[in-house]
């Protein structure tokens, strides 16, 4: 994903200070109309009639045009108005990855041509976006060597980079030129030149990767010269008023690189010389400072294109500013407009979580809108691979070629309803109950506790994670349009599920359970005991695993005033596992930022630490060097891992019953919540094809 940084905290020397533990709420907006995001604006001559852009996004899906043009067009007829695509690289040495567009090479025509076609029939825009990696190319892609200003070593590609020459860099703006050409030629309505994120325009821009001492670079003016020359390289392409956005950096977050204020100036320079829009970017991957995790607060990086607007206003060229970062709603988007920080907001994740995030607002069903959890899993993290990019919520996003719509099959002829029926509301039940559903079987989800969701209602108590209950109010509001009945409290018997044309298992996990010497001596509880109750479990809490459920646990309870405290007090909380590997199986865009977080908490972490009782004091451990010792605890919370709870499929089986296992129930082995939407989804639309028959008047069952 071109348009976020993401990865690993990379910097040389020391990280500014860390902003995310403060709250910087969005003000609230004077309107609930959204006035402002349904209003016009013009991008030179590009005319839009809303101010939501979906930003560029990499789905390592470029090289399959089919895909890529059900995945633009479906976005553009459901009102995404402006679309940026996934970077394309200017030239082989600038390519991100194996799956990058090369735009100047002989076979990108046929690759987007589909979703050309797509979008524009769908009444969408399409900009094209300009890309070269710099130092951040891999050398494995094409066995060239990354290129950059200076031979500044890069932690994320793990490469020093060769300087180039000054005549490989008018070829390089020669290829910026001819990209943006080709691209208009092509038919895109603009072009989005990528200079933030630290990639190769960044780069010059900075001081911390450019160390030249030639005509570009050596002072901040000179820096501006590679970014200004690619500016008026890609403008002679195109010509006058063909529209051309620039995403540039307005703010690094690396120790070393450019200001603020250089920052700043260089957009004012970007304004003066031409550009139509500036695209404000975020941080670098080497950043220490999290941009994109949800442990970011909302809208909280909109003041800094607000600083970039103040600036341009300041130097009489007020072009367009296009704000992004930590926006999932289009009711956060008109609070950052109405708060002046921005006349556009860029919003990608978001659209991989619901392509009609723009209309479903429009219509006033905000809570029809599937919203972006910030989880990074299956769109960032496997952005920085090769494999193909989805969304966790959204696991159809990237696929729709391979789970087209409508889903709904031809209406049956006669004969009973053919009835499915899911048990268990965790992610993978909902998915499968909502795809089912939309295949127009009627649905009957079973939930044993009080409401859906899961393990999602955990992880909505989280510090940071509170959008993971916006997935649960999505689904509650979408089953109940599509007419799922959901019947919760209740576990049904398998005799009562004969009635059922097919059963979805999705009964999901239960914690592993660990025996310890002493248990008794002191509370001894499993994780969904402490999410239930984390004030209960006393100031001192040792916590046996440390995969991604004890790192949430260890940030709710250095959280969380335990009974009997006083609100400010610290908790002292263990994290320990045998491994060594802390945060195991959390992503890698996100597992560095939260490990970052949980240790400024406070939460001590222990790798190579095995338990060995339980004592009245707390609990004696083994550590990694082989001596023991006591961590001192009022309480222990087992969290090293789940197995799979599925009681009910032997007596299905035995009863002839049709049943699919999804979820935790099948394999609790690696589990995540972006396998089991996978399932729902595969799941619910193989049982809604295999009963088609008894649906259009074959066999139907009781």
């Amino acid at each position: 994903m071109p348009a976020v940084s993401s990865a690993r905290p990379r910097a040389r020397g020391p990280t500014p200070p860390r902003p995310i533990r403060l709250r910087h709420p969005l003000p609230a907006s004077d309107t609930d109309m959204l006035d402002r995001v349904f209003s016009p604006v013009s991008l030179g001559r590009l005319k839009l009639d809303h101010r939501i852009v979906m930003g560029s996004m990499h789905l390592n899906r470029e090289d399959d045009p089919r895909a890529l043009a059900a995945f633009y067009g479906e976005r553009a007829a459901a009102g995404a108005g402006l679309i940026v695509t996934g970077g394309a690289a200017v030239n082989r040495a600038g390519a991100g990855g194996p799956n990058y567009l090369l735009i100047n090479e002989p076979e990108a025509a046929a690759r987007v041509s589909p979703m050309l076609d797509a979008v524009h029939g769908a009444g969408g825009r399409l900009a094209l976006q300009l890309f070269h990696a710099g130092r951040y190319a891999r050398e494995s892609t094409y066995g060239l060597r990354p290129a950059a200003p200076s031979e500044v070593y890069s932690d994320f590609s793990r490469a020093l980079p060769r300087a180039l020459t000054p005549g490989q860099i008018e070829d390089t703006l020669a290829d910026f030129a001819a990209g943006a050409a080709a691209g208009r030629t092509l038919g895109f309505d603009a072009v989005e030149i990528m200079g933030s994120e630290g990639y190769l325009i960044n780069q010059f821009a900075s001081p911390l990767t450019n160390l030249r001492q030639d005509r570009w670079g050596g002072d901040p003016h000179r820096r501006q010269a590679f970014p200004l020359a690619v500016l008026q390289a890609v403008r002679d392409a195109v010509g006058p008023g063909y529209p051309v956005i620039y995403r540039t950096s307005g703010a690094d977050f690396v120790a070393g690189s450019s200001s603020r204020e250089e920052s700043a100036a260089l957009a004012v320079a970007l304004a003066r010389e031409g550009a139509d829009a500036v695209n404000i970017g975020i941080g670098w991957h080497e950043s220490g400072v999290p941009s994109v995790q949800g442990l970011v607060p909302h809208g909280r990086w909109m003041e800094v294109a607000g600083g970039i607007r103040t600036a341009l206003t300041a130097a009489g060229v007020p072009v367009p500013v296009i704000g992004s970062n930590r926006i999932n709603s289009l009711e956060l988007a008109e609070r950052a407009l109405a708060a002046g920080h921005a006349d556009l907001v860029s919003m990608a994740r978001p659209f991989l979580a619901d392509p009609a995030i723009v209309d479903k607002t429009r219509r006033g069903e905000s809570n029809l809108v599937n919203t972006c959890i910030a989880c990074n899993e299956a769109c960032i993290d496997r952005s920085l691979g090769a494999e193909p990019v989805s969304c966790l919520v959204n696991p159809r996003a990237g696929r729709e070629t391979e789970f087209p719509l409508p889903l709904r099959p031809p209406r049956r002829r006669g004969g009973a309803p053919v009835r499915v029926a899911v048990v268990g509301a965790g992610p993978a039940g909902m998915q499968a109950a909502a795809t089912v559903a939309q295949a127009g079987y009627p649905v009957d989800l079973y939930e044993q506790d009080s409401s859906i969701g899961g393990q999602f209602r955990l992880a909505g108590k989280v510090p940071g994670k509170a959008d993971f209950l916006q997935t649960i109010r999505y689904f509650t509001h979408e089953l109940a349009r599509l007419g799922v009945r959901v019947l919760t409290g209740t576990a049904p018997e398998a005799a009562h599920l004969a009635r059922y044309a097919h059963v979805l298992l999705a009964t999901g996990v239960r914690p592993r359970t660990v025996r310890l010497p002493g248990t008794g001596l002191l509370p001894v509880l499993d994780y969904r005991q402490a999410f239930a109750d984390p004030a209960r479990l006393g100031r001192q809490v040792v916590i046996i695993g440390a995969g991604g459920i004890a790192v949430d646990l260890s940030r709710l309870l250095a959280d969380t005033v335990a009974a009997g405290g006083t609100a400010g007090g610290s908790r002292d909380v263990t994290i320990m596992r045998r491994g060594s590997r802390i945060g195991h199986g959390i992503g890698p865009s996100t597992r560095w930022a939260v490990l970052q977080e949980i240790r400024t908490a406070g939460v001590r972490t222990l790798a190579g630490t095995t338990p060995l009782e339980v004592t009245p004091l707390g609990l004696r451990v083994r550590n990694a060097d082989g001596t023991t010792a006591v961590l001192p605890a009022d309480a222990v919370v087992l969290a090293a891992g789940q197995i799979p709870h599925n009681p009910l499929q032997f007596q299905l089986d035995a009863l002839g019953i049709p049943c699919t296992v999804i979820g935790g129930a099948l394999d609790a082995s690696g589990l995540n919540a972006v396998r089991a939407f996978e399932q729902g989804l595969a799941a619910g639309t193989t049982v809604a094809r295999l009963l088609e028959p008894a649906r259009t008047g074959g066999r139907t069952p009781a």
